[in-house]
């Protein structure tokens, strides 16, 4: 330090430095306040995406189910009719 500066003058300088570290810890906040928002927007994005899939799943679900009913009933209804042609072709082998 200067010992030729007068005590106004160090106390300016004592000053400015308090002024630089004030605006880089300011420069700091507003980054990590940009950081923080960035991720909030993006965790906001994500939890839309979770709620749509979901809702996308509960859906292919449902229509998973539904195809099965109507598989089992296809299936039934072929059996049935397989059933009925084998009889219809035993009897005419008997007669």
């Amino acid at each position: 330090m200067d010992v030729e500066a007068s005590p106004v003058e160090r106390a300016q300088r004592r000053f400015a430095g308090a002024l630089d570290a004030l605006e880089a810890a300011v420069r700091r906040r507003q980054e990590r306040d940009r950081s923080a928002k960035a991720l909030e927007s993006e965790i906001r994005a994500l939890s839309e995406d979770r709620s749509r899939l979901a809702q996308e799943l509960d859906k292919a679900q449902a229509r998973s189910v539904q195809l099965e009913s109507v598989s089992r009933n296809v299936s039934q209804r072929l059996d049935s009719a397989i059933g009925s042609i084998r009889g219809l072709l035993d009897s005419e082998r008997a007669g």
